[in-house]
């Protein structure tokens, strides 16, 4: 098949540091490519993809004039050029022209659902378009009752990160993620402390004043270099080597978190993970088999007293079988063969 993928222009891909779906997207055109179909990617100008790369002429997704400029570049480059699917990871704003055309388009969300934008795509479409989302979770939300859905969870390379069947005895707690509330930081060190375990925090602190104060208040004070330690942004060997290195990973969440890329990566280095029972974190651990579902910081406290029972092996196994690239590419491939078969019929609507 020749398919045409959109991301957002803002990061490359993949990205440097921080970019789930930046680096998700480069896992599924690098297994596309090795599948033997053509691939064209609209994306950042610094992206180094294995593919044709079509750089967007404005590096940013807000502003009239770059939207308008980013949506012809999409279109330019995909009408009359034989591409036989467009599967969007970007804005639907950028794909909008040629939904009426009859071109199949995929779109997958990685982010909250809107109501309003689907209804539009569905109704430019003809109810043509297909969407996918990345849990069963993020499909239950309201704005998804209208159209075709379909699942495809989050894929990490699985060559790409190391397993790690043995760790040290006094191996780390690991946080992996943006350094702010609703990611529950301050939790993780609350668990850390409970527990006598050390922590190491890793991650970005984004720029906004209320990101900056909290991390001022409720982080930098307890970042000792030894019992806490603060890493900072982590390039991919470096994420690999904390991963591989630790004890369990923390997702105390405090918001309803519809994947969470850095669970399948944790578990394809073999750490089990402890998270707190938000959104998708029950779809990826499995009570007692790869960490720990829990519904309170109590309940995380006792839970690092019982990681020695989870077999590491058995993580990367659930990553091998669920949430790998090769997976994801899996459920992509098919999909696109059935959203391009002029036959299809109009099934349910919700499809795993």
């Amino acid at each position: 098949m020749h398919i045409a993928l959109t991301a957002d222009p803002e990061l490359p891909v993949p990205p440097g540091l921080y970019g789930g779906i930046e680096r998700m997207i480069f896992a599924l055109a690098t297994g596309l490519v090795e599948r033997g179909h053509q691939v064209r990617l609209f994306a950042n100008r610094d992206s180094k993809v294995p593919c044709a790369l079509h750089p967007y002429p404005a590096d940013r997704s807000r502003g009239g004039l770059a939207v308008l400029r980013n949506t012809w570049h999409v279109s330019a480059g995909v009408l009359g050029k034989g591409v036989d699917i467009v599967h969007s990871f970007g804005r639907l704003a950028y794909i909008a022209p040629l939904l009426p055309v009859g071109v199949p388009v995929l779109m997958s969300y990685q982010r909250p659902i809107t109501a309003s934008r689907v209804k539009w795509a569905i109704r430019l479409s003809g109810g043509k378009i297909g969407f996918a989302g990345c849990s069963r979770y993020h499909m239950m939300a309201p704005a998804a009752e209208n159209g075709k859905w379909f699942l495809v969870y989050d894929g990490v390379s699985e060559s790409s990160y190391r397993f790690e069947p043995r760790i040290a005895a006094d191996a780390p707690l690991i946080f992996l993620g943006r350094i702010e509330r609703i990611k529950g930081p301050h939790l993780a060190i609350e668990v850390a402390r409970q527990t006598g375990r050390r922590l190491w925090l890793a991650g970005n602190v984004p720029s906004a004043k209320e990101h900056q104060e909290y991390f001022a208040t409720h982080i930098r004070p307890f970042i000792d270099g030894d019992r806490v330690r603060y890493l900072g942004p982590v390039d991919d060997r470096a994420k690999n080597e904390l991963l591989g290195a630790g004890f369990a990973l923390l997702m105390p969440v405090l918001w309803e978190e519809l994947f969470g890329i850095v669970m399948a990566e944790a578990l394809a280095c073999g750490l089990p993970i402890i998270g707190l029972n938000r959104g998708a974190v029950p779809e990826i651990v499995q009570q007692g088999v790869n960490g720990f579902v829990c519904d309170s910081v109590e309940e995380m406290i006792a839970a690092v007293h019982r990681i020695p029972s989870i077999d590491r092996r058995a993580c990367r196994q659930i990553m091998e079988e669920r949430f790998s690239d090769r997976v994801m590419v899996d459920k992509y491939e098919a999909l696109y063969l059935r959203l391009v078969d002029a036959g299809r019929s109009d099934g349910s609507r919700r499809e795993s």
